[in-house]
């Protein structure tokens, strides 16, 4: 067996200094050694063009490597200065929204170029739908506690208590936010040191990843844009909870959040996972409500601590409307027809095109058992008519539902960042819609999904992107295809 040949540029775990001049879809900044070899491609995540980054070599090949941001040396030329706090979540907040959008557009179609197949993809392109707030946007975060503390100073670890965000490429070692990062709700994130102080004055312990142990675990927070109200989850192990003064910390909340404050809930996670809720756990409430209720076009939406929901509300509006441009551009095939919204979540789509059309029937269809009883919830408290939901794998579903067979116009695909497997793909293209509206989080899917669907008779009509995550590499997309 012939060995293999030993790269001549870069090598695994290999720590390096490289200048960014390129960007790729995905936030992958593309860098270059050149030597008397010849020239190789270094892709470091979270990048720049015009950056100087140290980077750690995480895979390697003959043509190119794959590498970890560790740090960035000296900024872009494009960048400018902040009043927030840097966090891992928002490696691009000091690029100008402009430029952001610029290399979010090119590098998505070109994806569609290249995976999609879609020679003229400019042509079909209709618009790029910037998110009405760049910043202060989500309405959730999770913050989290660790007893390993980066200092920046010392360039190390300590072992101190925090509470924020995990240093980037770390899962073991926690940063402290101290004010604003620019994304959430600003009163939370500039009060979050108080939090903080309170916790480590009760001299229970934070969580310590490799030992896996500790109390303090997570701290989540939703907030309404509609009420302006945050619902606050403390998440901790059992054991010490005696220990811990409850009464103490919601009286901090009320202290510092007064009327804004519609509740805080408790949960118990007692397993080593790093996720805030547990399926052996139990959670209660300690204060106030355990919802909030949020608005999006007119329909207003129950949530709980464990329901899903667009993280850019005002954003999410934006990208609806789009969505139901495309659904309702032919009123020939909503009226009075069947309509499915597949992956549909909570059902916000389906319930959009229900309130605006004369008689659809929208069949919403989701694996989620809990997503679908907040979908019936919603259209319940919405009076929303003419729309059925059904908690079942999308392709049994239509196995076991052959009375849509011929029926059904128009189909809303909206999946998850894995996009739609190959064999539910071919059922969705058997069911023979004329016409398909696909919402994605990850375009990388949906250019592979867009070529079988234009092997399968579909032509892409027309796209758009909707910049839901400003200062990240993410964006979405909506595709129209016609038969």
């Amino acid at each position: 067996m012939p060995r293999r040949e030993r790269n001549k540029f870069v090598k695994r775990g290999q720590h390096i200094e490289i200048l960014i001049e390129n960007y790729a879809f995905g936030g992958k900044g593309i860098g270059k050694i050149r030597n008397e070899e010849g020239e190789f491609v270094v892709f470091v995540p979270n990048t720049l063009p015009g950056q100087l980054v140290k980077a750690q070599v995480k895979k390697t090949s003959k043509r190119y490597a794959e590498c970890k941001l560790l740090e960035v040396i000296e900024d872009s030329k494009d960048e400018v200065a902040v009043p927030f706090q840097s966090i891992p979540g928002a490696p691009y907040i000091k690029l100008p929204i402009e430029l952001q959008h610029q290399y979010k557009k090119e590098s998505t179609l070109e994806l569609f170029k290249r995976i999609g197949k879609v020679a003229n993809i400019e042509d079909k392109f209709d618009e790029f739908i910037s998110s009405p707030s760049v910043h202060h946007y989500r309405n959730k975060m999770e913050y989290g506690f660790s007893a390993i503390r980066y200092d920046h100073d010392l360039k190390t670890d300590v072992d101190e208590f925090s509470l924020g965000f995990k240093k980037r490429g770390t899962w073991w070692c926690g940063e402290n936010l101290d004010k604003d990062s620019g994304l959430f709700d600003k009163q939370v994130e500039d009060n979050l040191k108080l939090v903080r102080e309170f916790c480590e004055k009760s001299e229970l312990a934070p969580w310590h990843a490799p030992k896996r142990e500790g109390f303090f675990r997570f701290l989540v927070v939703r907030k309404s844009f509609d009420s302006d109200e945050l619902l606050f989850n403390l998440v901790t192990t059992s054991p010490d909870l005696p220990k811990f003064d409850m009464d103490g910390f919601v009286s901090l909340f009320k202290e510092m959040f007064g009327n804004r404050l519609a509740g805080i809930l408790h949960t118990i996670n007692d397993e080593v996972g790093d996720r805030t809720l547990s399926s052996t756990g139990t959670s209660r409430l300690v204060y106030g409500k355990e919802k909030i209720v949020e608005n999006l076009l007119g329909l207003n939406f129950e949530i709980s601590m464990k329901s899903f929901f667009q993280t850019n509300p005002k954003s999410a509006e934006k990208l609806y409307s789009k969505v139901i441009d495309y659904v309702m551009e032919r009123q020939d095939t909503v009226d009075g027809k069947v309509v499915m919204d597949l992956f549909c979540g909570t059902g916000t789509i389906g319930q959009i095109v229900a309130n605006r059309s004369n008689d659809a029937q929208i069949v919403g269809v989701d694996i989620v058992a809990s997503a679908i009883e907040d979908a019936k919830e919603n259209a319940k408290r919405n009076n929303i008519k003419g729309v059925q939901f059904y908690a079942a794998d999308v392709g049994k579903f239509l196995n076991e539902h052959p009375e849509y067979q011929g029926k059904i116009e128009t189909i809303i695909l909206d999946p998850a960042r894995a996009g739609i497997a190959p064999k539910t793909l071919r059922k969705v293209i058997r069911l023979g819609a004329e016409r398909m509206v696909y919402v994605s989080c990850n375009p990388a899917t949906q250019a592979r999904d867009t070529e079988q669907l234009i092997e399968a008779g579909y032509q892409l009509k027309k796209m758009s992107l909707v910049d839901q995550f400003p200062h990240t590499a993410h964006i979405e997309t909506i595709a129209l295809f016609e038969k």
